[in-house]
């Protein structure tokens, strides 16, 4: 028979090792910090830690789920940079977002979160430097773009330094007994977009109420007797909302790209993406745009997604946002971003940052 005792004893035995080892990493870390601090560095260095995670998943665990390492291994990071001082996070708040969920993957626990109640507000609190980092969404893959998010990213001040997809798995919850109950349903408008056929299919007399958030949609179902909000688990774990069902989302693949931002974009790694805008140039006559985009082909450069966007101050002209690959220190990349800026008005580089694994 297994000797269930002595196996718990080898279990404790283990658990004090880790114990150790992470005191022997803390100590490492001091000294990192106070090397950093003698050199004038910063202390997060969010290209260092994403590619731990990487070395870390590459490497494994034996039966540890890979999943479980990434989760543990970022935790550990995120409480080795709170030895070294306070990192402040900003998103869209209120707590229990999607974006809080993106800012967690991307930060875990330690560091200071602040909520903000807009996307341009998690923008300004980057730029006035009450945040050192930001997480906004940028992309769903139903939806498109975050129009708010392209707009702040094009009035400047800051830049992409790294990317995260989450899938988004929407929740109803709410304090009624069963979905006939439910008169009202509170949510982001891209949460009710995201939902609308299952909402048509199961509560087809219920008001579409619109909130600035999905977690705000919580807050606002919980002081309602018929209401129910669609949003995240985290949200409903957070604010104590019953679920009512899991998974109402209409294409189970539904994702949503959310980007950190910074003061400054990333370095190097290998493996990047570089986002960046650029208007044509009144004078250009027709079949401006394929031209200048051939230039970006014509320098090695492939191309990954373009969208255009309303010229401020410049009715019926636009911004062209496009992804590239590779850095902007690239030589493919750097000879397109001269080849565009010689073709182009307002070429606006957004940030060049480590490709997301898919």
């Amino acid at each position: 028979m297994t000797d269930l005792p002595a196996l718990r004893e080898r279990i404790d035995s283990v658990d004090e090792r880790l114990l150790a080892l992470l005191a022997e990493r803390a100590d490492l870390v001091a000294e990192i910090a106070e090397a950093k601090r003698a050199s004038g560095l910063g202390t997060v260095d969010p290209e260092r830690e994403n590619a731990l995670l990487r070395r870390v998943i590459d490497k494994g665990a034996g039966r540890f789920p890979k999943e479980a390492i990434v989760a543990v291994f970022r935790e550990i990071m995120s409480a080795s940079v709170s030895l070294q001082s306070t990192v402040t996070v900003s998103y869209l708040g209120p707590a229990g977002t999607f974006s809080h969920l993106a800012a967690r993957t991307l930060f875990g626990y330690a560091p200071r979160y602040v909520e903000a109640a807009t996307i341009e507000g998690v923008f300004d609190a980057v730029r006035a430097k009450r945040a050192e980092f930001g997480v906004v969404p940028l992309e769903n893959s139903s939806e498109g773009s975050v129009a708010s998010a392209i707009e702040a990213l094009l009035a400047g001040g800051v830049q992409i330094r790294r990317e995260v997809v989450l899938p988004i798995e929407h929740c109803l919850m709410g304090r009624v007994a069963a979905l006939p109950a439910v008169e009202r349903v509170y949510s982001h408008p891209q949460g009710l977009a995201q939902c609308r056929d299952w909402l048509h299919r199961n509560v087809p007399h219920a008001q579409l109420v619109q909130t600035a958030s999905t977690a705000a949609a919580v807050q606002e179902a919980r002081r309602d007797p018929g209401g129910a909000a669609i949003g995240s688990a985290l949200a409903g774990e957070i604010h104590g909302l019953p679920t009512l069902a899991a998974r109402i989302q209409d294409h189970p693949e539904n994702e949503t790209r959310f980007v950190m931002i910074g003061a400054r974009d990333a370095k190097p790694t290998g493996d990047d993406k570089t986002t960046l805008a650029f208007a044509i140039r009144d004078d250009e006559s027709r079949g401006a745009l394929r031209r200048v985009l051939g230039v970006i082909e014509d320098a090695g450069v492939n191309m990954t997604r373009i969208e255009s966007r309303p010229r401020r101050g410049d009715a019926w002209r636009y911004v062209f946002v496009i992804d590239v690959q590779g850095h902007r220190e690239d030589a493919s990349v750097a000879a397109a971003i001269e080849a565009l800026e010689a073709r182009c008005d307002r070429v606006h580089l957004l940030g060049s940052y480590p490709r997301y694994p898919r």
